[in-house]
């Protein structure tokens, strides 16, 4: 599933192709994925001009010239591509916004949604999420303030996002072996030093995500060479039985609240 990094870098390369851009035509192919009537949502969005695509946590932001907002959640399996109908991937679309020759395809919304709303009903949809954790007003004492007294298993809680948005699976893995603590510990086990140490690894390991176009392997464009670069530099995530880079040990797999989790046994305490 797309977590923060790879949000925010199809925000940036999104911004760079449609903002300022019109929306030509508009195809629905599967009337699940958006909220409203096709129709509805087709004559709302159609000759309308993307002003920005924004990010909050997972979600993406396509903000209209009309004040309408298109919600995106791509969920588990979902992706996008931006091209023409001759280089577009041989996947089932799902919705298709057209700029002229070129079109933004989404892929694989099975589970995830393109949802139209208005500014307040969008704001209020995404009013339960929890700061931002590459927001500079997002301090470590923001974060140990926010850790507080709080209990549960700290990969579980890194997943909440009530509690941080935009990091899951992949992520809450890489951070934690980052910071050398092990998944399933308890909070209130975690020491001060350690708890700085985690955001210090948070910040580090998702700055490091972005700057490398995250995990998702799919190009978002023809000859796009960023998107998907941090797949291989994953150090845990994804990688049971292979070696850890850092002492050796094999990369264990186990499951926290139904999550596939990787870490290293040795490494992390």
């Amino acid at each position: 599933m797309p977590e923060l990094p790879e949000m925010e870098n199809y925000r940036r390369l999104l911004n760079q192709k449609i903002t300022g851009q019109t929306i030509t035509q508009v195809q629905i192919n599967r009337e699940k994925s958006v909220n409203v009537n096709p129709n509805l949502f087709i004559n709302t969005v159609t000759n309308q001009r993307i002003v920005s695509v924004n990010r909050r946590g997972k979600h993406l932001l396509f903000h209209l010239d009309n004040g309408q907002v298109m919600l995106l959640h791509l969920m588990l399996g979902g992706w996008m591509y931006f091209g023409t109908e001759e280089d577009k991937p041989n996947r089932t679309i799902q919705v298709r916004l057209s700029f002229g020759n070129h079109h933004l395809y989404f892929i694989g919304l099975r589970l995830g949604y393109l949802h139209l709303y208005n500014q307040q009903d969008v704001d209020k949809e995404l009013s339960q999420l929890g700061p931002e954790p590459l927001d500079p007003q997002f301090t470590a004492q923001a974060f140990l303030k926010l850790l507080g007294d709080r209990k549960g298993k700290i990969k579980s809680k890194l997943l909440d996002q009530e509690f941080i948005a935009g990091i899951g699976n992949c992520y809450s893995d890489e951070i934690c072996y980052h910071a050398g603590i092990k998944t399933k510990r308890s909070i209130e086990e975690i020491e001060e030093n350690e708890r700085n140490q985690l955001y210090q690894s948070m910040k580090q390991v998702l700055l490091d995500a972005l700057q490398h176009g995250g995990y998702m392997e799919n190009p978002l464009f023809k000859g796009d060479n960023l998107t998907g670069g941090y797949n291989n530099l994953c150090l845990v995530y994804d990688r049971e039985g292979e070696n850890c880079k850092r002492c050796g040990s094999t990369i264990i797999k186990e499951m926290i609240s139904s999550r596939k989790t990787f870490f290293c046994p040795n490494c992390q305490k």
